[in-house]
């Protein structure tokens, strides 16, 4: 005989008394039942039809219950050879092989036993039908159904109906448990056959979910055609909070986050070189583009940064923003004059409002940055934040503290948390905090009162042992 496989069964699981007729399945995926205590149907010349049968099948499910009614779980079905040949193990069952074990001699009637691989005869009687008919687009209306009769036609070997099922399943959407249904059954097809059922639920590459991070947040920063993009930004930041792998989500920001930075920094470049200076009116125009697009796409850098910071994944992002001593140059000979006042008012507020973000993630420990991460941060964007308090060219937002105050408050918190020695050489650059009323800027005035208690401190026993 041919082995059977068990197969894990989906779909319709209620059971037919041998006393129940049968119909195609409704699109619920049950069966028709016509009346209370209706016999089989038995169509002449066709399904289960005694006088032209040759073959007579005993279909049984296994029941595991010693009361329950055993007639419900037991059929006989008289069928004919030459239809049951489309099933290519009914097929071998019938061949010249089997035959002298399998009839009977006196009527030349075949008796077949066949054990039903799933915990409801529905399926087979359904697949026992079609074997008499070709109209599968009847019979299979809903996946739930196509999952039912797929695991028995791959146990019957029942090729036009196992084409049949793939079709439709290929062709309609599908549920999350239809989906985990197809995908523990697409083991046991072939690999055209499930060739299609895998590409619809299978990554063609290795890093394909993070090609798709990327698109998203792409679209987001950038010039989205058909939605505004604050609706945009709002959808990906959610899609990107809720996926699950955090590493994932980490390297994406930090490709976008290294992209934006690079072109922000190389239109700080471009406007701060001298061969771009002056006011030769054929290089305005030129200016003015590189202005725009250091503030559009600094924008875009503010927005990942908060992003990333929400997200608590800003490690790389600090330790990149610590190390731009180029960028910093660029971006004090550009607000040393005057030009970029008029062309792009907001540049110096977005770049302020980048370092407030990461630096408080330093100081509040969302971020925990090395030594010497934490140093070069204070030390290479301490005069920046200098030069836009001097010239006053942050925005003042009603009822806020000045931008620049708080960045102030942050660079003091990190300062503490370095060596003594450190923090006495940036102390002295943050003197220009001061203001002529001490008590606007307690937050200096507790910075070098922390310092002074601490370097009045009698030394610690170890350093005595040193």
């Amino acid at each position: 005989m041919i082995g059977q496989k068990k197969r894990q069964r989906v779909g319709s699981s209620s059971r037919i008394s041998s006393s129940s007729s049968i119909d195609f399945p409704k699109p619920d995926g049950s069966l028709t039942e016509t009346s209370a205590k209706p016999l089989l149907p038995s169509i002449p010349g066709g399904f289960n039809d005694p006088l032209t049968a040759d073959v007579i099948l005993s279909l049984q499910i296994d029941s595991d219950s010693d009361d329950s009614d055993h007639s419900s779980h037991h059929l006989h079905l008289h069928l004919h050879s030459n239809v049951l040949r489309r099933s290519k193990y009914f097929d071998a069952l019938l061949s010249d092989r089997w035959q002298t074990n399998s009839a009977d001699d006196d009527d030349r009637t075949f008796r077949i036993n066949l054990k039903a691989a799933s915990a409801s005869m529905d399926p087979y009687l359904t697949l026992l039908q079609l074997l008499y008919s070709n109209d599968f687009s009847t019979a299979i209306l809903t996946p739930s159904i196509a999952l039912s009769l797929l695991p028995v036609a791959l146990h019957l070997l029942f090729d036009e109906c196992i084409r049949a099922c793939i079709q439709f399943l290929e062709a309609v959407p599908w549920s999350e448990d239809e989906e985990k249904a197809i995908l523990t059954i697409i083991p046991s097809l072939g690999h055209e056959e499930s060739r299609e059922l895998l590409a619809r639920v299978s990554p063609p590459r290795n890093n394909s979910s993070e090609e798709m991070l990327h698109r998203l947040i792409t679209a987001s920063i950038g010039n989205h055609p058909y939605v505004a993009s604050a609706k945009v930004k709002s959808f990906v930041a959610k899609m990107l909070k809720d996926f699950p792998s955090r590493d994932s989500v980490r390297r994406v920001f930090d490709r976008a986050f290294e992209a934006s930075l690079k072109t922000v920094k190389e239109s700080l470049e471009k406007y701060s070189s001298p061969d771009f200076r002056g006011d030769h009116d054929e290089t305005e125009a030129i200016q003015r583009l590189n202005l725009h697009t250091a503030v559009y796409h600094g924008k875009d850098l503010l927005w990942l940064v908060e992003r990333m910071i929400e997200l608590r994944i800003g490690d790389t992002a600090v330790k990149e923003w610590s190390e731009q001593v180029s960028f910093v140059a660029d971006l004090l000979r550009a607000f040393h004059d005057d030009v970029w006042r008029n062309i792009a008012p907001g540049l110096p507020a977005l770049v302020l409002r980048c370092t407030a973000r990461l630096a408080d993630a330093v100081a509040t420990g969302s971020v925990l940055a090395a030594r010497e991460v934490r140093l070069k941060l204070v030390s290479v964007w301490l005069p920046v934040l200098i030069v836009c308090r001097e010239k006053n060219v942050s925005p003042i937002p009603s009822g806020q503290k000045q931008l620049y105050q708080e960045l102030e408050e942050t660079f003091l918190r990190i300062i503490s948390t370095l060596p003594m020695s450190d923090a006495e050489l940036l102390l002295h650059h943050c003197l220009s905090f001061a203001t002529r009323n001490v008590e606007d800027c307690p937050h200096l005035v507790s910075a070098f009162n922390t310092w002074f208690r601490r370097a009045t401190r009698p030394p610690h026993d170890n350093e005595n042992a040193t």
